[in-house]
């Protein structure tokens, strides 16, 4: 393998197994606020242990998901240096500020709420517990921002062969971003409710805290539910979008061959690549991707062969990443919809229960072939129109050395990522602290 396929591999692995970490933090973080917020208002103590079992599964996935997300910032300088260096104006500034501010902001918070219970009041605990949600989302908005330059470039000007920043606010407010941004983190609330209800569909089983479980239960399927219809909602509307500004990666992901207007849509598709069109093309339902992709059935989709070969996405890797995704969104829609109906009676519905636990990686998988649609979709161009992937790589290192770190990465990798998970799996098994171990002590501030 040469220097860019291995430079490629090895920033895709450090990214996904990332990325297992990042949606939980953020979508426990949303709920362990309302968990925590319950009692103060109801000063019900079910609430606070709840707050501190979810809590805990928390701090152990955030503090995993810190040290797998160190090895990234690094490849920037070394597997693609050149690709820093012409975009590191834009690109440097993003992720400094997400770094200064919004990262420190969040873990800030997390040390006060950890070490705060006695220190502070109910009240300002409580808040400490938003805060900590509001961190957790701006770190996402700056990072998903840095990605959305990439997909649609903004606020730029080229000069001295680098695109240096001319306008602040235009990368700042980049729509593409921002679509990206509020799919993901829907993506990531549904990850939490989804974790919670599986974790507690473990214990209802086993008829261990059955009330205290039951609540988490209740309390997480209705965010389930909104999160997984938001999310099909939001994706048909960012498809939208990307069918005006990347129109090769809709092709791709639809594995769409000839323009044509009133394009239908093929439930049954095998992609032929090597052939330049589809081995099976079956269950054609009319003009039905010119509607998805325009809001307008006698829409002109524009095919794949309307593209220089050397400008076309991987077909069949983006078309699988996409039906993926998409089938697993519907998947859990239907999943959600059950448990919100059963959700008050869900302690005797071991089927349900059962489907709980085997739904957890759902979100997770949807999430990962989220982002392969979004970045292998987006290639040849590591930034799209402005420069190629392949000439974004350092020239100065060999295949050797990156064979070296990304064996030596994976190794590390699934040290952290079996340790991280033992404990999680652990600790979700082990359950809450009793009612004597969790209530605030006497001098607790009210």
């Amino acid at each position: 393998m040469d220097v860019l396929l291995l430079s490629r591999l090895q920033f895709a692995a450090a990214t996904m197994f990332h990325f297992l970490f990042v949606p939980l933090t953020i979508g426990l973080s949303l709920l362990i606020a309302i968990f925590e917020t319950k009692w103060v208002r109801t000063g019900d103590e079910k609430w606070l242990r709840m707050t501190k079992f979810w809590g805990k599964l928390f701090l152990i996935n955030f503090a995993v998901g810190v040290v797998t997300g160190i090895t990234l910032e690094f490849q920037f300088g070394t597997n693609w240096a050149r690709y820093s260096a012409f975009v590191g104006d834009i690109f440097g500034s993003l992720l400094a500020i997400e770094a200064t501010a919004a990262f420190f902001l969040e873990s800030t918070f997390i040390g006060v709420w950890v070490f705060g219970w006695k220190k502070l009041s109910k009240k300002a605990h409580a808040f400490v517990a938003w805060l900590i949600f509001f961190g957790a989302n701006l770190s996402a908005v700056w990072i998903i921002l840095a990605n959305g330059f990439m997909q649609n470039p903004m606020g730029y000007v080229l000069r001295n062969d680098r695109a240096e920043l001319a306008d602040f606010m235009a990368v700042a407010t980049n729509p593409f971003a921002w679509n990206q941004f509020v799919h993901t983190m829907a993506g990531c609330y549904l990850v939490g409710a989804m974790f919670v209800m599986g974790v507690s569909a473990w214990h209802l089983l086993k008829k261990q805290n059955v009330e205290f479980f039951s609540s988490a239960y209740r309390m997480a399927a209705p965010l389930a539910l909104a999160m997984a219809v938001f999310v099909a909602a939001h994706g048909h509307h960012h498809g939208n979008q990307v069918a005006v500004l990347q129109p090769a990666k809709l092709a791709a992901m639809e594995s769409h061959w000839v323009t044509q207007k009133n394009a239908g849509m093929s439930l049954l598709v095998i992609p032929d690549e090597a052939n330049e069109g589809n081995a099976v093309e079956a269950l054609t339902i009319p003009s039905l991707l010119s509607l998805l992709a325009f809001n307008d059935p006698s829409a002109e989709v524009k095919g794949l062969l309307d593209f220089p070969k050397e400008d076309r996405p991987p077909v069949m890797l983006t078309f699988l990443s996409f039906r993926l995704m998409v089938g697993l969104g519907t998947l859990m829609i239907l999943f959600a919809a059950a448990a919100f109906w059963w959700r008050k009676s869900i302690a005797d519905k071991p089927w349900l229960l059962k489907a709980s636990i085997l739904a957890i990686p759902m979100p997770y998988l949807a999430l990962q072939a989220g982002w392969a649609v979004a970045e292998v979709g987006r290639q040849p161009w590591i930034v799209y129109g402005l420069l190629r992937t392949s000439e974004a790589h350092s020239h100065v290192i060999d295949p050797g050395q990156v064979w070296f770190s990304l064996i030596t990465m994976c190794a590390l990798y699934t040290v952290l990522g079996l340790a991280g998970f033992y404990l999680i799996a652990y600790h979700a098994a082990k359950g809450p602290h009793s009612p004597e171990k969790t209530a605030m002590p006497a001098n607790a501030k009210e």
